[in-house]
Order: C-alpha cells, then structure tokens, then sequence
C-alpha cells in the first residue's frame, strides 16, 4: 500500500519489539483503538522492547505507526551475559528483543568474561548502543543458580529485604497478643489444612453442626494489626505485590518474622485473625455470616494427604486425629454441597494439568503431575466462600473494595472458539456476543469422554479474559460469581491485606480510613494486577528452566505427545509430565504447508498438524538461549 507521509493524531502505548528488529505498539486506549500498530525499525526512533511512547498513526497504511517520543524506559535493568575484550565490555542481553549495552571496562564491577550480571543503563545515547554498568554479578554463565537467579532479576524481583523493613517486621512482630475487645475462639476446634512444606500459614477452618445446618469458620490470618498503611513495611508490601513461588524458594511479600512468624497461623499459638463465621443449611444456601476480629489458637496443622486419607477411612489417620474425624467428614460433606451448588450456577472447572516441579530427596530436578484430591477442593469451596461474603459484605456497606474480577470472554474469542468446536463436530448453542458460564460448562460435559477434551479444555482457557483486581464490581465469570474478592491469602497477596483493612473500618465504623482507602483503590487494582502478572510470568519462566534441565539428560529419548500449539514456525507438543517442546517447521516431512490461526491447523497436501493430535516424538537438544526443548517426529 503506498504511503503518504500525513499523520494523524498521536496516541499512547507500550512498545513490543521482534527480534528482527521491527516492533509493534499496543495503544493503552483499547476502546478506542482495537488494534496494534506495526513500527519498523526506520520509525522506531531510540524506542526498546517495553519503553512508553507517544505515536502517530501514518496516513494512508492501514495499522503502521511512527514514534515521535519516549516518555519512559520500560528497562532500566537488563540481566545477560557480560563479554569483555580489549576495547571494552558489552551486556548481551538474555532477552533477545533488547539491544546489546555498552559497558565500560571501570564499571564491570571486575565481572568475569562470560559472566551473567545485572546491568543498570545510565544513558540513551542518540548514536550508537545504550550504556550501563554492572550492578550485580550473578556467577558464572551456564551455571544453573547464576541462570536461576538470572530470570529472577530480569523480572525485578529479589530474595532480601531492606534492612529497615526487616527491622519494622521484627520489631511489629513481638508485640503482645492481647484479647482485649475481640471475640475469643481459642476454646474451638480450629486447625489448618495445607501442604506438607507450607511455612506461611494465612488460613484455618473450624465446622460446628446446628441440627442440619452447618456454621463454617473460615479463620485468617490478620496481617494488618503487624502492616500499617503506608509505612516502610506497607511500601515494600505494595511494590512487591505478592509472594513468589519457584521450586526451590519463595521470594515472600513479608518478611520471614511476619510471613512464617507472628502472623503465621502455627499449631498451638495465639494469632490474630479476620474470622468469618458463615452458616448454611442442608443445600448449600448461606443463610447468615457474621465477619469479626478474633483470636485463635490452632489446633493441629493438618496436611492435605492426611485429611484426604482421612476422608478415604484410613484407620491409623483416623485413629491418630480422633478428635478431628467427625468434623473431617462434616466438612467432605458441605464441600460436596458447595461443589453441587456451584456446578448447578455454572462454575467452570477446567481439566488443565498444573504439574509440580521440585527437588527431590537427591537434588534432582523431578516432575509429577498435581493431585487435586477432597482436601484440595475442600479448602478451595471454604475460601471462594468466604471471598463472596466478604464481597458482599463490603458491598452492601458501600465501601471501598479490590473486586477480583474476570469479565466475559470478547466476541472475537468466542467466534474463534466457536469455529474451533465446530471443526470438531460440537455444534456451539451459545451466543458469541454474550457467552454465559453456562454455555461453557455445557460444552465441558460434551466433550469430557471425547478424545480431545484436554486440548478443549485448553483452547477454552484462551478465549478467556484474564482475572484481574478493579475497584467496580462486574463479577465473576470462571466461578459464575456476581460479586467475588481475595481476603483469604492476606500475608501472601497485597489486594487482601487492602480487602481486610476496608472490612475492619466497616467494623469500627472508620468513616474517614473509608474515604482514604477509596481514593487509594484506583490505583491499586492496576498495580496489584501487574504486579501478579509479573510474578506468573518469572514463575513460568523459571519453571521452564528446570524443565530445559529436566530434559537435557533425556536426549535421543522417545516420547508419546500431543500438540499444544500450532504456528506458522513449527509445532509446540507437549509431554504427559507437562513439558512442551518445538518441532521446528525445517524439521517437517517436505509438504506445501498452510497456516490457519484461527483452526489452530498447519495443513499440507500430504500431511496436516493441528492442536490436540497425538504423536510419537524424539527429545533432539535443549534450546537455553530461548529455554526450549527441540522435539522431531519419531
């Protein structure tokens, strides 16, 4: 199309840069622009993967813009790899859309060449590569905790904390548990159910029966009586916005005297909780809740394969925790209920494989796949719940609250959804402008004894809106909830620890902390979400190492697979342990192939790959560059 260099009117957005050298912008305005915009490498202007702009739409292309400035710098630390020679150093980034960085010798911080470091960029200059200096050495390239500890920086996270926030956290954490003024539950049966390595104990349950209804009490940990607002420890709270797990370490949101002390629900000490006490009858209905300020002392710290066990009859179990069985099993009972009542609203239970990578008893690096028995699901009914009432519960006093919401899917997914079933023989009675929970259980049921339900399972996970936290209410699409919040992980998740303080001003009637927290939410359900999108991501990212790891002592291995993506670059399958690997598209047998996005089908005149076929595949090499395992068809 040709070009005319007239320019329209300049809008906002984030740069996404390709490897080869193109980028494209995604507008912030999504209303009114529904589209990215192509940059090439000429119109570019200095602008880096992630950086803010201003840019103007080229008249007369269809989707080409230019920037014409750079309001902020989306990386001011970039983690590579150091390599030094007489001239100089220079930072070769791990991410690849990001330029190389000029280091002078001095500022190398005596890094080693092949080093991985964290380099801080100190000037843009208007020719010629960025400049920085080393701020941190990571260790040597290729060693697994300097990679490790490589991804982890790359997303800004780190392992300690500034000194004066664990002096705040240390000294917040003696204080006196008194019961002054709160309402006294050490005399209950209450215990915690969690898993077996779980340090960082946010919440405990209790169950009493009243003829055939049940008073459930879903007891949490009070985080904000240690965290006041806007102090030392509540900033370093706020800008980590959540806990971050990796197989082999957590990187808490609190210090460890809060997280796994003071404000940890241990076995036999007293801690402060938010308790909600909710009573429903024989089918699941609640019909009353009270919120309050307890105290609490756990009885047992329970595991979930002890509690399963104990639900399964294990008689040694049942033996050893006595005094816990009967309500062990009132509790199987209520959540059966929940999860009837819940199904019958349309709750969308996906079948996606969620495999747990640890380190085993000899340091190795092992894969299994996750079990999610009555415990899990238990625990799980009790805390969606909870976050309702207290959703409700803040609703109807009209008080600030970080709704966690997930809006219907686009009618652009559910047309390609639609298109998808449709190729599979499964006739869509669903309205694409309007999907309701509903239309997407049905299609569950429809397909779950089908062959290809899992990768229907997986194609639904796409067309869904991601979750994220507002300050308005408009529900809950996945759990068919109307109105739903996080208050059950406050010493994990900063949203809840803002849900509690806003609860707890309803209890005192704090009008004026009412009027502080709404002016703070506008911001908070933005940050608090990118924050959590952040930590999702350095989780996978790190768990794709050590899968690459797992992986790179079983080359030449066979492997039965299914393919989870299909590109116009290769075919992604993935294994029964979860990892997934690229058949390169060079590696295919020789066919004229085409590409359909939107059928997720690689289709040739002799041969065609589309999403959800099985297929025996070879382990070829380990990719680290780009963290991959490179598969062929065996």
């Amino acid at each position: 199309m040709k070009k005319h260099q007239r320019e329209i009117k300049s809008f906002t957005g984030t740069v996404h840069a390709n490897e080869r050298g193109f980028a494209f912008i995604i507008p912030d305005d999504k209303e009114k622009f529904n589209k990215d915009f192509f940059v090439p490498r000429s119109s570019l202007n200095g602008a880096y993967n992630g950086d803010k702009v201003i840019a103007v739409h080229v008249q007369g292309t269809e989707d080409e813009a230019k920037i014409i400035k750079i309001t902020e710098r989306g990386n001011k630390l970039v983690v590579g790899t150091l390599k030094k020679s007489e001239k100089g150093a220079k930072l070769y980034p791990d991410d690849s859309k990001l330029p190389k960085i000029s280091i002078p010798i001095p500022l190398s911080a005596k890094a080693k060449n092949g080093d991985k470091v964290a380099c801080e960029i100190t000037s843009y200059p208007t020719k010629g590569l960025p400049r920085g200096k080393v701020v941190e050495n990571l260790g040597k390239g290729g060693d697994f905790d300097a990679e490790e500890l490589s991804i982890i920086r790359s997303y800004g996270l780190y392992e300690q904390f500034p000194q004066n926030v664990i002096d705040e956290a240390e000294t917040s954490s003696k204080r006196r548990i008194s019961p002054n003024g709160l309402l006294d539950l050490r005399d209950k049966l209450i215990f915690t159910i969690d898993g077996a390595d779980t340090r960082d104990i946010d919440d405990a349950v209790s169950l009493e029966m009243q003829n055939s209804n049940f008073i459930l009490g879903v007891h949490i940990a009070d985080v904000s009586r240690y965290v006041t607002l806007k102090t030392e420890l509540d900033n370093e709270a706020y800008a980590r916005g959540t806990s971050v797990y990796f197989p082999d370490k957590v990187l808490p949101m609190l210090p460890k005297a809060l997280s796994n002390g003071a404000c940890s629900l241990n076995e036999g000490e007293d801690r402060y909780a938010l308790s909600c006490i909710m009573t429903f009858d024989k089918d699941g209905n609640r019909i009353h809740c009270k919120i309050a300020e307890t105290i609490i002392n756990s009885n047992r710290k329970m595991t979930y394969s002890d509690v399963t066990a104990i639900c399964d009859g294990d008689a040694n179990l049942c033996n050893k925790y006595e005094n816990l069985v009967n309500t062990v099993l009132n509790m199987q009972k209520l959540c059966i209920i929940l999860e009837n009542r819940r199904k019958a609203a349309g709750n969308i239970e996906l079948a996606v494989n969620e495999p747990k990578i640890y380190i085993d008893e000899h340091g190795e690096i092992a894969i299994k796949n996750g079990t999610r028995g009555i415990s899990e699901r238990m625990i799980e009914q009790f805390m969606i719940a909870t976050n309702e009432a207290v959703a409700e519960f803040l609703i109807k006093h009209q008080a600030p609250c970080l709704f966690r919401i997930h809006e219907i899917p686009s009618p652009e997914k559910g047309e390609m959804l639609a298109l998808f079933l449709k190729d599979l023989g499964i006739q869509c009675k669903f309205d694409t402008e309007n999907i309701s929970p509903s239309d997407y259980q049905n299609v569950l049921k429809e397909v779950q004894s089908k062959p290809f339900a899992s990768v229907v399972n997986k194609v639904m996970l796409r067309s869904m809106q991601k979750a994220r936290y507002y300050d308005l209410n408009v529900g809950h699409f996945g759990l068919a909830s109307s109105a739903y919040c996080h208050f059950t992980s406050p010493i994990r998740r900063y949203p809840d620890l803002f849900v509690h303080r806003s609860v707890k001003a309803v209890l005192h009637g704090d009008v004026k902390a009412l009027r502080k927290y709404a002016k703070l939410i506008k911001f908070a359900g933005t940050e608090c979400s990118e924050k959590e999108r952040n930590a999702d991501e350095a989780e996978r990212s790190v768990d794709d190492l050590y899968k690459v790891v797992y992986m790179s002592d079983r080359i030449g291995e066979v492997y039965d697979a299914t393919i989870s993506g299909v590109t116009n670059f290769g075919i992604f399958c993935e294994l029964e342990n979860s990892v997934e690997g690229l058949i390169d598209f060079d590696t295919l047998p020789d066919d004229y192939y085409e590409f359909y996005a939107e059928k997720f089908l690689l289709k040739g005149k002799k041969h065609s790959f589309k999403l959800g076929d099985k297929l025996k595949i070879r382990v070829d090499g380990c990719d680290f560059g780009r963290m991959r395992v490179m598969f062929s068809l065996y």
